[in-house]
């Protein structure tokens, strides 16, 4: 089985996020890069099918050579080989038509990729790929098995879960679940020293057409001053709340 792992090259939620360029653009200065958490838990669900049943492993990113310590790292856990598509992933449409690119070029029999990323949670990338490969797809999974072609997914549902049959090849977008947190691996110096010598092929871009411009960021209006009642002013509660809050 020929598996293909979708990595974003996203900002650590811990760094301090700002804009430039008239708040146009993102301020990487100073930014710690990571693997997109969703993706890690695809990655590492990708690792037990390496391990248990023989797959191959290819990791993949649409990014500029920035990304590329992120797809070294995601090499350091296990995967067999990288690829980078050279072009800047201006919006989620673009990324998903060189991810299909790649996957009809590769002949990869299961993509797995994250539900979103954490940067733009967009949350678009998966099920447009899926599409434009014309493979089965499951969104937001908690559970994945194959049986040589005949996959069985679990997926989050409003107030529960189903499980679904489904059959290769299948995009899934997956998230916590599909492993556990204490699931997730950290490179060791062997891993991290194997990584070097393991390929990382750059492609081209398709196309550099992208369907939508940012027009500007904005960060979110700061916490204002508290207001301390005493539990036993009801009253003064009330009125806060009718008068200044305006929530009732």
């Amino acid at each position: 089985m020929k598996i293909l792992v979708c990595i974003s090259h996203v900002p650590d939620t811990t760094s301090k996020i700002n804009f430039t360029d008239n708040d146009t653009k993102f301020d990487t200065n100073g930014v710690q890069f990571v693997i997109n958490p969703y993706d890690e838990f695809s990655l590492t669900r990708a690792m037990w099918f390496k391990e248990k049943q023989g797959a191959t492993v290819t990791v993949v990113n649409v990014g500029n050579a920035t990304a590329e310590p992120t797809l070294r790292k995601a090499l350091a856990i296990g995967a067999d080989d990288a690829i980078r598509v050279n072009t800047e992933p201006t919006d989620g449409f673009l990324v998903a038509k060189e991810l299909a690119a790649v996957v009809k070029n590769g002949g990869y029999d299961l993509v797995l990729a994250g539900r979103e990323s954490i940067d733009y949670n967009g949350g678009m990338v998966p099920g447009m790929l899926a599409s434009l490969t014309d493979f089965n797809f499951v969104n937001g999974c908690v559970g994945l098995e194959v049986d040589g072609e005949n996959v069985s997914a679990t997926r989050e549902i409003d107030g529960g879960s189903e499980t679904l049959s489904s059959s290769l090849p299948i995009v899934i977008a997956g998230q916590k679940g599909i492993v556990e947190e204490s699931d997730l691996r950290i490179p060791n110096m062997r891993g991290i020293m194997m990584a070097r010598k393991k390929p990382l092929q750059v492609v081209e871009a398709t196309s550099t057409d992208a369907n939508t411009t940012i027009q500007s960021f904005e960060k979110p209006a700061p916490k204002g001053a508290v207001k301390l009642v005493d539990a036993d002013n009801i009253d003064e509660l009330i009125n806060l709340l009718h008068n200044e809050a305006k929530v009732i």
